[in-house]
């Protein structure tokens, strides 16, 4: 590889600075065009990720040895503070004199020599302090330095959650991530699959939901024999979760109204034993397409992509028994693992409201009497969740609310409403109601 590790993780970072792009999407573009071999792989991830969710104390922290406001320092000279900054306060196995000498360098080979003695000075002078907030900060300010988010965010989170709940929330959504997957009951057993896993090297544990594994292993999912031989997919406790509310049955009639990329589509046939019609659906013919690449896999025949937008009723699609609209969303619940989310404004969710609402309400003309409904979102906004369900009932006095997952404890009481937390419920912030056609 003709590029170091940090200079292809700068190009990255100052990519996603200046115009916007998404970590995930810009370290995939970055790693085939490279082709870096694992630990190099690991090593960007790593840099990009960290740089990407702690960039507000990264910037508290330059700040402060800084002669003029942070914002008048050009993008890449910021990059390259952030890149080092984080390498000594936040990897320890990074030694400080590699930090600050390989920031330098990206000074040198990015054009910005001009700029290597205050990188040098700034970066030396945080290896010495390390992280120090100041005693005038209020507590809603520690916490948005601490854990990087804005502080108009925290103030909302506690507004609605309290402080416990929201500290405890943005602490778990800087720890390392973990992978949960679904065994595909309709192919194998959870103590088979985890028998063959075991032998491909991979560490396999238990979870407190049946046929629910989390996994850790150095490579890749799609690399293992048991993931190409459709004996699991990769699946979030929280999504889940959101399936097994809808209390499926073999020989259903189902739909994913919001489905790509699949997942609980696939979690969905599995429950219903790979019998009855699950329509699978998205906007797009080519998520369809993807959808139905994974159902072949997985083996799982009931399974139909259907090319529909869930914001019009369609004539074509029967009554259902069961309805599952996980609805597009501000993805305020997954800022762990994407990290971007957390700086956009609170009010960027708005435009979302109106959407989310009219596929709720769409959705629900799908659903037969004595049939259940479940509405979900990745988010832990009440704007996005309880508020639209409470406006739903309001509305449509046909469908009454029933208790989401009783046995799975909460973090707030919200009536039958459930918000699942990372530090609650060992998964992504997420949002399930459950409603009943009478």
């Amino acid at each position: 590889m003709s590029k170091s590790a940090r200079q292809i993780a700068y190009e990255i970072l100052l990519k996603i600075e200046v115009s916007e792009a998404y970590s995930n999407l810009a370290i995939d573009s970055a790693v085939k065009m490279y082709n870096p071999d694992s630990t190099d792989c690991a090593f960007i991830s790593r840099l990009v990720y960290g740089v990407t969710e702690r960039k507000l104390t990264l910037d508290y922290v330059i700040s402060q040895h800084l002669s003029k406001p942070i914002n008048k320092t050009k993008p890449e000279v910021l990059t390259i503070l952030r890149l080092g900054a984080y390498q000594l306060l936040f990897m320890d196995k990074i030694p400080e004199s590699a930090a600050v000498n390989e920031s330098v360098k990206l000074t040198k080979a990015n054009k910005c020599d001009y700029a290597s003695g205050l990188v040098n000075a700034v970066l030396r002078k945080i290896s010495k302090n390390g992280l120090v907030l100041n005693d005038d900060l209020s507590e809603t300010e520690k916490l948005s330095v601490s854990y990087s988010m804005p502080e108009d965010t925290v103030k909302f989170l506690i507004y609605h959650y309290g402080r416990e709940n929201t500290e405890a929330f943005l602490k778990a959504s800087l720890e390392p991530k973990e992978i949960f997957i679904r065994v595909n009951t309709v192919k194998t057993t959870t103590e088979k699959l985890k028998e063959l896993l075991i032998k491909e090297n991979v560490k396999v544990f238990n979870t407190y939901l049946k046929n629910a594994l989390k996994i850790e292993f150095n490579g890749a999912v799609y690399e293992l024999n048991a993931f190409k031989a459709g004996l699991f997919h990769v699946e979030d406790i929280s999504s889940q979760l959101c399936v097994e509310a809808l209390e499926l049955f073999p020989e259903a009639t189902a739909i994913d109204a919001c489905a790509a990329p699949g997942g609980k589509t696939f979690t969905a046939a599995e429950f219903m034993e790979n019998k009855g019609v699950l329509y699978s659906c998205d906007i797009y013919s080519q998520r369809t397409d993807l959808i139905k690449e994974g159902a072949e896999r997985l083996g799982l025949s009931c399974v139909k992509p259907f090319v529909n937008d869930a914001t019009v009723f369609n004539e074509e699609l029967p009554t259902m028994d069961r309805v599952l609209c996980d609805v597009p969303c501000s993805g305020l619940g997954i800022i762990g693992k994407k990290p971007e989310i957390k700086y956009k404004k609170l009010d960027d969710t708005k435009p979302l409201l109106p959407i989310q609402k009219k596929i709720l309400q769409i959705s629900s003309e799908y659903v037969k009497s004595g049939g259940r409904l479940v509405y979900s979102t990745c988010s832990v906004n009440p704007n996005e969740n309880r508020k639209i369900c409470d406006a739903f009932l309001k509305d449509n006095p046909e469908f009454y609310s029933v208790k989401a997952l009783p046995r799975i404890e909460r973090a707030v009481d919200e009536g039958d409403y459930l918000t699942l937390f990372p530090h609650k419920n060992n998964c992504d912030g997420f949002f399930i109601a459950v409603f009943q056609r009478r």
